[in-house]
């Protein structure tokens, strides 16, 4: 908290200063933060004063620290920053970039702004860039990088230290280093620790692990996400199909992607479509936009909903009390399947959970529906019959139609999202809306069927 209170005087300082044409002393007095809270302050003035105020601030920075803040710069800050600035500076940004980050950012930018920085590559560069581009934004080839150590299974260690010492500085990561043919096939990996604590004379192919684990450039980066999770990697080798290496995913780039997957996951639950702009940014209209959708399809259910209730007119009109405990029922019906539902999407998304448990979710949730719907019935019982003042059948009624509505809310959703995944939907869209939905519907059929069996009417 101190931190963000000492970060929000600097920013008010620096806005100060900028707006009073102080730019020299602004430059001095944003440098006294590393580049990450650079990237935010930068942040803030685009949000306060304009594009034109922080690119007059930006061109001011040291070139390497321009090169490191740009990097930490969400994508459409950096569209406008380049914008505002020369040829030359892009080409230096571009150039010093890391490659992963250099293609993030080309991916984004207007196609003749692109083409003007691919004419100032070599033919090499251009030809590595466009492929990478040309891979699907979701793939593990459009995460990779080509900048990593690559050893020759002959080589020493001491040969191999030397070219790690030589080439280290402008890889991606030394940790870490893969082991190639003649004809870029991945034969194994070491690390970097396996070779400074060997001899010097020991060759590489004697150190390397030949069981390793890697991805292809068309897997879905959702799966290269479970493989960091599962395995704890600092970076996974990419191949071809012919078992070429081509890249390396980094700890780094799979965050980024970890964080775009749980967001995805929270809209589609909360029943919005997805969208990988900041809340403030997007517009009422986009906002609008987006959230129609669901709701019209969970309106629409609601009206099958209430379609059922004008079915059992004759018995609301026998016992009115019965509609005072139809939106119990139903919310409780609803919650126990979002709880549900819930674990087990979660359970889903970091394997703790898979599609050949489902025997065993329907076993477990069984148990727990019963006992839960036991005790919430039981407390249920006590209030309408002495607090409320009704009859035991009423009290019973109300009761038994709570067990059988949690029990099958529960069931639906441990199951839904299973289901869901084994059909190929993402199972976070089996979460509390539509689960809402559904027991909403079962609640109701649930209640009046029981009411007209237990009351004889």
């Amino acid at each position: 908290m101190e931190n963000e209170f000492t970060t929000d005087g600097i920013i008010q300082t620096i806005l100060e200063l900028l707006e009073a044409k102080k730019y020299s002393r602004a430059r001095d007095e944003i440098l006294k933060n590393n580049t990450v809270d650079i990237a935010e302050i930068l942040e803030e003035i685009i949000e306060e004063l304009g594009i034109e105020k922080a690119v007059i601030l930006f061109r001011t920075l040291p070139k390497d620290v321009s090169v490191e803040v740009f990097a930490y710069l969400p994508i459409d800050d950096q569209i406008e920053i380049i914008a505002g600035i020369t040829d030359r500076e892009i080409q230096y940004i571009m150039d010093e970039l890391a490659f992963d980050d250099m293609i993030d950012v080309l991916e984004d930018l207007p196609a003749n702004v692109v083409d003007k920085i691919l004419e100032k590559t070599t033919k090499e560069e251009r030809r590595i860039i466009n492929t990478f581009l040309n891979y699907p934004e979701t793939s593990a080839g459009s995460l990779m990088t080509p900048d990593y150590i690559s050893l020759r299974k002959d080589m020493t260690v001491a040969e191999a230290l030397a070219y790690i010492k030589k080439e280290g500085m402008d890889r991606e990561t030394v940790y870490t280093c893969y082991v190639k043919d003649a004809g870029r096939k991945l034969l194994g990996i070491v690390s970097l620790r396996t070779l400074v604590v060997s001899d010097d004379h020991i060759r590489v192919e004697e150190l390397m692990h030949e069981d390793m684990i890697y991805v292809k450039v068309m897997d879905d980066q959702e799966d290269v996400s479970d493989l960091f999770k599962k395995y704890g990697f600092l970076a996974i080798p990419v191949v071809d199909n012919e078992q070429r290496l081509v890249g390396i995913i980094t700890v780094d780039d799979i965050l980024d992607v970890i964080d775009e997957e749980t967001t995805e996951d929270f809209h589609k639950m909360a029943g919005v479509a997805v969208s990988t702009e900041e809340y403030l940014d997007l517009s009422v209209w986009k906002h609008v936009r987006n959230r129609i959708p669901w709701l019209f399809f969970l309106m629409c259910s609601l009206m099958v909903t209430g379609y059922i209730i004008t079915r059992f007119e004759d018995i609301l009109a026998q016992v009115i009390i019965l509609v005072a405990y139809l939106p119990l029922l139903m919310g409780t019906g609803g919650n126990s399947g979002a709880q549900s539902a819930t674990l087990i999407i979660r359970g889903l998304a970091v394997g703790d959970v898979e599609l050949k448990d489902a025997k065993k979710i329907l076993w477990k949730e069984v148990r727990i529906s019963f006992l839960v719907g036991v005790v919430l019935s039981a407390l249920n019982f006590a209030k309408i019959y002495f607090l409320d003042g009704e009859g035991s059948l009423i009290a019973l009624t109300v009761c038994a139609s709570m067990l059988v509505i949690i029990m099958v809310a529960k069931i639906i959703g441990g199951l839904l999202p299973i289901a869901a995944k084994k059909v190929g939907i993402d199972p976070a869209l089996m979460a509390s809306p539509m689960i809402a939905s559904i027991t909403d519907m079962v609640s109701v059929v649930t209640y009046f069927v029981l009411a007209s069996l237990i009351l004889g009417i």
